[in-house]
């Protein structure tokens, strides 16, 4: 079984209870589901869930190359030096080099949810949203890497891994994804790029 959910903000990526926080059992009450890597508890957006070790696997160890896509909305408007930096990769973020990722400005996607608080606001700096593409994930990259480059990261939410993406799912929704299927061909694989 593979599950993909909105994780809203503020929901703890766990199951078991945590006092004074919503968790996936909030969401998901579907038994013997775990979640097939992380997303803080500040970050929002797609969440994938599984009871297959294998797939658990396959979707969470960096050596699978899977990619992710993240939309970071960000203080300031960043340069092409960071969008650069961002790309490159060889960021030092103390317990890692990062790879080079996939870097580019956006405008913030018409599919996306208020978020609930919303971010602070500063009258005299502006936002925007930055589209990263990972295939590594390491503790709080994104928070790291754009904050490196000068430009720290206000609401951040995975928007895909492989071809399945969040934009179709309203806050707090699942939907069930045919994992068993034996995907004969490339291109029918929901997690292949």
């Amino acid at each position: 079984m593979l599950i993909a959910l909105n994780k809203p903000f503020g929901v703890a990526c766990k199951f078991s209870p945590e006092p004074g926080k919503r968790t996936l059992a909030d969401f998901v009450k579907v038994p013997d589901v775990y979640p097939a890597g992380r997303l803080d508890a500040d970050s929002e957006g797609l969440l994938l869930l599984t009871d297959n070790g294998v797939l658990q696997t396959r979707i969470a160890e960096p050596r699978h190359k899977l990619t992710k896509v993240y939309l970071a909305q960000v203080e300031g408007i960043p340069t092409g030096d960071a969008l650069a930096a961002l790309r490159n990769g060889g960021l030092d973020l103390g317990d890692v080099i990062t790879q080079p990722a996939d870097a580019r400005l956006i405008e913030e996607p018409n599919y996306l949810w208020p978020r609930d608080p919303p971010i602070r606001y500063r009258a005299k700096i502006p936002t925007s949203w930055i589209e990263l593409t990972l295939r590594e994930g390491k503790n709080r990259q994104v928070r790291r890497m754009t904050a490196k480059v000068g430009f720290p990261t206000l609401r951040l939410v995975r928007a895909s891994i492989g071809r399945v993406s969040v934009e179709d799912l309203k806050l707090g929704e699942w939907r069930e994804i045919d994992a068993d299927a034996p995907w004969q061909s490339k291109g029918s694989d929901p997690l292949e790029d």
